[in-house]
C-alpha cells in the first residue's frame, strides 16, 4: 500500500490507505482498490459495498478513442467522492495511461459500479464502451456485448443517460464521429431520447460552440434544453493536473471548480430524468441480428436459387433437344452444371481479438448458414437466432439440436456432370415417363424455388419496417447496406410501393453512414454483408 501524500485532506486517509499511490502530486493521485466480477463474457469492476438504502443512477458513454471516456469514469468517481481542488487528492478507477491515437483504452465493454462516494444520495453505474470506429474492428463485438449485459439477469436494465462524448474543440463530426454516434444511437428504442446528452471534454469552460454546432449539422437525436440546444455539460480533464507551479494554480482552480459545477448539473439531470427499461432496446438488438442473419441467409439462399434454376433451364435445353427425336429413350445423357454445398473454413477470431469465437451458426438439415460471422455464443443452441429451441432463419426452422457452431460454413458450387433422363427423375421425384412429365417437374420446382425466394424477401423486408417504427436510429451500416440489397431485389419483382418505401428510410439516413463506408470499405459495392452485421 502507498504511504500517503501529507496535505491530502483528513477525510480520505482512510479510503487512501487501502489505495495504490500512482504519483505524489500535488494532487496525491492513487489508483482505488476495486474487485472484479463477471456478467458472462463482460468484466463488471466494483468500488465499495452495495447498499440496499441507495438507489442507483445509470450512465452509459459513447465517443470516439481518445475523446476522453475513460477520464469522465474518474471524474464521475471523484464527484461521488466529494473531492475539492484543496483536497490534494484525486482517485482513479480507471489507470490513465498514454496510448497511441488509434488505440483504445476500453478493449471490451466495461462496467463500474460504484458505491463508495458520500457526496450523492445514490450509487453509480457507469457503462464505458470501446472506441467505436478504432483500428480493432470491434463493432460488432460491442453490440453484442451490450445486448448480454441488457438481457443478463444480473446486467443491466435502465439507463437514466447516454453520453455522447465529444471534445469542445469539434466544430464538424468527422464521418468516423458521425459513425460512432449513428451506430450506437440506432440500437435504442425510441424513449431513450430525452436520455440523451452531450459530454464535452477538452473544455475551457466558454460556451461550447463549436461541439454544439457539430451536433446540430449532423442532426443528432438528444434530449434539448429550453433553448432548443442539446443539453450538455462541460469538462476540463485537468483535475489531476500538476499544481507544483503555484502560478498556474488559481487558473487550475477555476477549471476544477467550473468541472465540479458541471457535474452538479449533470448530478440534477440524473435526478430529475425518469430512467428508461431497456425492453425496447432489447427488442431493436433482437431485430437488428434477425435482420443481419436473414438477409445474409436470404443472399445464400437467392444465389443458391438463381444457381439452380440456370441448372433447371440447361436440363430443359438439353430435354428439348432430345425430345423430338428420342421420345420417351431414357438411355441419352445430358451434361449440366449440378450445383452442390460443401463445408469451407472460416476464420476463427478474424479480428486478431482474443474476445469472442468468430464462426458460423449452420443447420445441418436445410444445409445452410443462420448466423455468420457469429462472434459471442460458443455453442449453436446459445446463438441470438435460436428462439425457444428452434433456428428462426433456415428454412425449416429446425431445432437447435440440428445446428452447430464450427469454424467452417457451407459453401455453393457447381461441378459439371452427365445424368441419364433416369437419373434426373429419381432426383425430382418424376414417377411417369415422359420427357414432357420431366419438364413439369422442372417448371414447378423453377417456380418453387421464386416462391421462396419471394417470401424470404418478405420476411426481411418486414425486419426493416419494424426497426423503423421502433428504433430511435435506423442508421447504421449494416441497414445502409441491406437497403441496398432490398431495394433492388424489390425492384426486380416490380415491387414498386415497397421499394419506394425502402428507398425513403435509405435517403433519410444520414450522409455519414455512406461516407464511413469509403473511409472504412474503400467501395460500397465491394462491401461484405458479414463485415457489416450487427
Amino acid at each position: 500500500m502507498a504511504a500517503q501524500f501529507p496535505d491530502i485532506s483528513s477525510k480520505y486517509k482512510d479510503f487512501v490507505s487501502k489505495s495504490t499511490l500512482v504519483h505524489p502530486g500535488p494532487p496525491g493521485v492513487y489508483k482505488v482498490e476495486v474487485k472484479q466480477e463477471k456478467i458472462g463474457n463482460l468484466t463488471k469492476i466494483i468500488v465499495g459495498e452495495k447498499t440496499l438504502e441507495k438507489t442507483n443512477k445509470t450512465i452509459l458513454l459513447v465517443g470516439e478513442t481518445g475523446a476522453g471516456k475513460s477520464t469522465l469514469v474518474n471524474v464521475l468517481f471523484n464527484y461521488t467522492m466529494g473531492v475539492k481542488f484543496e483536497d490534494g487528492v484525486w482517485f482513479e478507477v480507471v489507470e490513465e495511461k498514454e496510448r497511441s491515437p488509434t488505440e483504445s483504452q476500453t478493449p471490451d465493454v466495461i462496467v463500474y459500479e460504484m458505491f463508495e462516494g458520500q457526496s450523492v444520495p445514490y450509487s453509480l453505474t457507469v457503462i464505458d464502451t470501446p472506441g467505436y470506429g478504432s483500428t480493432g474492428g470491434i463493432d460488432v463485438l460491442t453490440s453484442q456485448r451490450l445486448l448480454d449485459l441488457f438481457q443478463s439477469e444480473d446486467g443491466v436494465h435502465e439507463i437514466h443517460a447516454v453520453g455522447l462524448v465529444i471534445k469542445a474543440s469539434e466544430n464538424r463530426l468527422s464521418d468516423r464521429l458521425r459513425y460512432i454516434f449513428d451506430n450506437m444511437l440506432s440500437l435504442f428504442g425510441k424513449n431513450l431520447e430525452k436520455n440523451i446528452v452531450a459530454l464535452i471534454t477538452n473544455s475551457g469552460g466558454k460556451r461550447p460552440k463549436d461541439a454544439l454546432k457539430a451536433l446540430e449539422a449532423a442532426q443528432i437525436k438528444c434530449a434539448r434544453n429550453e433553448k432548443n440546444e442539446p443539453i450538455h455539460f462541460l469538462f476540463n480533464n485537468c483535475q489531476s493536473d500538476d499544481r507544483t507551479d503555484e502560478d498556474e494554480n488559481e487558473i487550475l482552480k477555476r477549471s476544477f471548480d467550473k468541472a465540479n459545477i458541471e457535474m452538479s448539473q449533470l448530478e440534477k439531470f440524473l435526478t430529475g430524468v425518469e430512467a428508461q427499461k431497456l425492453s425496447t432496446t432489447l427488442e431493436v438488438l433482437n431485430v437488428r441480428i434477425s435482420l443481419a442473419a436473414c438477409i445474409y441467409n436470404l443472399q445464400e439462399r437467392i444465389h443458391l436459387s438463381e444457381q439452380k434454376q440456370q441448372e433447371i433451364r440447361q436440363m430443359e435445353k438439353g430435354l428439348d433437344k432430345y425430345n423430338a427425336k428420342l421420345k420417351s429413350s431414357t438411355e441419352f445423357t445430358i451434361e449440366y452444371e449440378e450445383v452442390y454445398k460443401e463445408k469451407q473454413k472460416v476464420g476463427v477470431g478474424s479480428w486478431g481479438m482474443k474476445l469472442f469465437y468468430d464462426s458460423a451458426t449452420c443447420c445441418r438439415v436445410c444445409q445452410e448458414n443462420c448466423h455468420y460471422p457469429c462472434t459471442v455464443a460458443w455453442y449453436a443452441d446459445k446463438c441470438k437466432i435460436i428462439k425457444n429451441g428452434h433456428c428462426t432463419v433456415c428454412t425449416k426452422k429446425c431445432p437447435a439440436s440440428d445446428h452447430v457452431k464450427e469454424d467452417w460454413q457451407y459453401v455453393t458450387k457447381t461441378r459439371k456432370v452427365r445424368r441419364t433422363l433416369k437419373e434426373m427423375k429419381k432426383k425430382y421425384e418424376v414417377k411417369k415417363e415422359g420427357i414432357s412429365d420431366m419438364l413439369a417437374a422442372l417448371k414447378q420446382e423453377n417456380d418453387r424455388l421464386e416462391e421462396e425466394k419471394n417470401e424470404f424477401l418478405e420476411e426481411a423486408y418486414k425486419h426493416v419496417m419494424k426497426l423503423d417504427e421502433i428504433a430511435l436510429s435506423v442508421n447504421s451500416l449494416s441497414t445502409f447496406v441491406h437497403l441496398d440489397f432490398l431495394i433492388e431485389k424489390m425492384k426486380e419483382k416490380r415491387e414498386d410501393r415497397k421499394a419506394y418505401q425502402l428507398e425513403k428510410i435509405k435517403n433519410s439516413q444520414d450522409k455519414g453512414v455512406a461516407s464511413v463506408l469509403k473511409v472504412f470499405y474503400k467501395k460500397k459495392n465491394e462491401t461484405k454483408l458479414r463485415d457489416l452485421e450487427v
